[in-house]
């Protein structure tokens, strides 16, 4: 059986580490280069044929965007382009929709401050004509995988600057009806995997609530255990059926 090459990139170590451990039963994972970073690999092997490299790739969208574009470009170059990319790890999460604890699978990853202020409010670069802001999961991946995690199934902005206050809350989720989370990653990480053709998921574990920044309600070692179950759970589907991740478009 051909394995399904999977990456996964995270903000911090901590939380690529946690990611790995829901993968081959924890188990000691490799390691590998590519340019300014080490990745973890797991499994491509007999009884585990999701083989997948973990990338921590640092914080915000600009850096990555940036690890995400070095390790799918040295895998194309490998030709052993990957089949799916994963962005990951905690995050808040807009109270009631998903709670402290829960997890979010993202259907929409959006670059919810990429554009202008003006007097009439925010304007998008969507709406400026110069890019876009929200790429789409694969709508029956992101529903199976919500599904196998127990996770909210909704968007998932992107932010270049936590949201600290009630007010920032509101204006986004008014701004995007149903967003689930917040994080800093996700839509870099899109941007990198769209420029090769592969798909991309994004899955966050809630350690705070969206809104002012109240560090002792604050649950992030729940949240980081939680994506070692979350990964669990993701493996298990993915071996199960591996044609929920649509073909590359130079695939057939």
């Amino acid at each position: 059986m051909t394995a399904t090459r999977l990456l996964v990139v995270t903000a911090v170590t901590a939380e690529r580490d946690r990611a790995a451990a829901g993968f081959d039963g924890g188990g000691a994972p490799g390691t590998h280069t590519v340019p300014g970073h080490t990745l973890l690999r797991t499994g491509g092997h007999a009884g585990h044929p999701l083989r997948t490299d973990l990338l921590a790739g640092g914080v915000g969208p600009a850096a990555a965007a940036s690890a995400a574009s070095a390790a799918l470009t040295a895998a194309a170059l490998r030709g052993e382009p990957y089949d799916l990319v994963v962005t990951a790890g905690i995050g808040g999460g807009f109270q009631p929709l998903a709670p402290i604890g829960a997890v979010v699978v993202a259907d929409r990853l959006i670059a919810a401050d990429l554009g202008a202020d003006s007097p009439d409010g925010f304007l998008s670069v969507d709406a400026l004509g110069f890019g876009r802001t929200v790429h789409h999961a694969p709508p029956d991946l992101s529903r199976e995988a919500a599904h196998a995690l127990g996770a909210v199934h909704g968007p998932v902005l992107t932010v270049s600057t936590a949201t600290g206050s009630a007010e920032t809350a509101r204006l986004l989720a008014e701004r995007h009806p149903g967003a689930a989370a917040e994080a800093m990653e996700g839509f870099g990480v899109a941007e990198a995997a769209a420029s090769h053709g592969v798909p991309v998921l994004e899955i966050r574990t809630v350690s705070n609530a969206v809104g002012p920044r109240d560090r002792a309600a604050w649950r992030i070692g729940e949240a980081m255990a939680a994506l070692t179950t979350a990964f669990a759970a993701l493996a298990a589907l993915l071996e199960k059926d591996p044609t929920l991740i649509p073909p590359r478009p130079d695939t057939n």
